[in-house]
């Protein structure tokens, strides 16, 4: 899957409910940055552990009940190190408790569109489920949307750091992120039901993508697969910044306005993504109203521009107004009135 646009690329099984193991961990990840990046908890808020997190089994930094850990560091331990105490202990911080969390997942992955999914813990431990399912597109869904957070997804592509003052050493568990070029992330998993599982991103030259492998039967084997994904998609598609000619922009004529026309803003560059050897091949589309209404509203969309490739649109991003246009008022129109009965 493309990242930057959603776009799925090539895929086997997309909908299959399979085991995702601690791929899961990128839910609670996510809700973590979100809430981060929307200021309602901070990296550096400490956070003491529960006897119910410090009790969990599996991969695990060994936190002690009471003991206190920042929400960064349990991130690192998270991201990293795959810890099922460390993941359990940030979800009940945000949501109260494990089921909280877990109630969280499942809602933000409905509004995700992550039709065939259902969480039952925020690990993806699975020896006592048969319900915690999901399938490689929404796991490449969720794994998209936590791309967009750098304040958690930073921490996906260290190789190696520590807790505890050097004392617990982290390795992480997605060896891409050493050997892979642009690798990004981002989570790993592995059980008896589930079998090796990645989610796997990566970056070069302004594109990103995202290789899901479920249900391998070895380690090497989800990661050689999750390579020649990611290399057929660097070799087939490039992500481009559209060359848009503003000379292509008619002027929108203001009704009843303070200014008789307004020019439409050109959006911020925007990659898309396209078929190598294709981007010569691009055509713009424009499409704006011949007028508008004043008042006019700095940033409101006028229209739009869409980017096509043979017909097909690759993306579309909105016209704007690049200031506001205020109503106009009984002077000036009578002042229009007496220039247009002189001139």
């Amino acid at each position: 899957m493309d990242a930057g646009t959603g776009k799925l690329l090539v895929n086997y099984n997309p909908d299959a409910r399979l085991f995702p193991a601690s791929v899961t961990k990128i839910m609670p990840l996510l809700l973590v940055g979100e809430a981060i990046d929307s200021g309602k908890i901070k990296l550096s808020d400490p956070v003491t552990v529960s006897a119910a997190a410090a009790g969990k089994g599996g991969s695990q930094i060994w936190l002690k009940e009471g003991e206190t850990m920042t929400v960064e560091e349990l991130v690192k331990a998270t991201a990293i190190y795959s810890a099922n105490d460390a993941c359990t202990a940030l979800g009940e911080f945000l949501a109260g408790s494990e089921e909280g969390i877990v109630k969280m997942m499942n809602d933000r992955a409905k509004e995700l569109g992550m039709r065939n999914t259902t969480f039952v813990n925020c690990t993806g431990l699975d020896d006592d489920t048969t319900e915690h399912l999901t399938t490689a597109r929404d796991i490449a869904i969720m794994s998209r949307e936590l791309l967009k957070h750098d304040s958690v997804i930073r921490f996906s592509s260290i190789w190696m750091d520590s807790l505890r003052d050097g004392k617990t050493e982290l390795v992480n568990t997605n060896r891409l992120v050493r050997f892979y070029e642009g690798a990004t992330g981002l989570k790993t998993g592995t059980t008896s039901k589930a079998g090796c599982c990645i989610s796997a991103s990566a970056l070069r030259e302004g594109t990103h993508l995202v290789a899901v492998v479920l249900g391998s039967e070895s380690s090497n084997d989800r990661f050689d697969t999750a390579k020649r994904l990611l290399n057929w998609g660097f070799a087939n598609y490039a992500s481009v910044v559209p060359e848009i000619d503003p000379a292509a922009f008619a002027q929108v004529r203001v009704l009843r306005g303070a200014q008789r026309w307004i020019v439409p803003e050109l959006p911020e560059a925007i990659r898309i993504l396209v078929p190598k050897g294709s981007e010569k091949d691009l055509q713009q589309q424009i499409d704006l109203p011949l007028d508008v209404q004043a008042p006019v509203e700095a940033g409101q969309t006028l229209g739009k521009i869409s980017i096509l490739l043979d017909g097909e649109v690759l993306g579309s991003f909105p016209l704007k107004a690049a200031a506001s246009v205020a109503k106009l008022d009984f002077k000036t129109a009578l002042l229009r009135a007496l220039c247009a009965l002189v001139g």
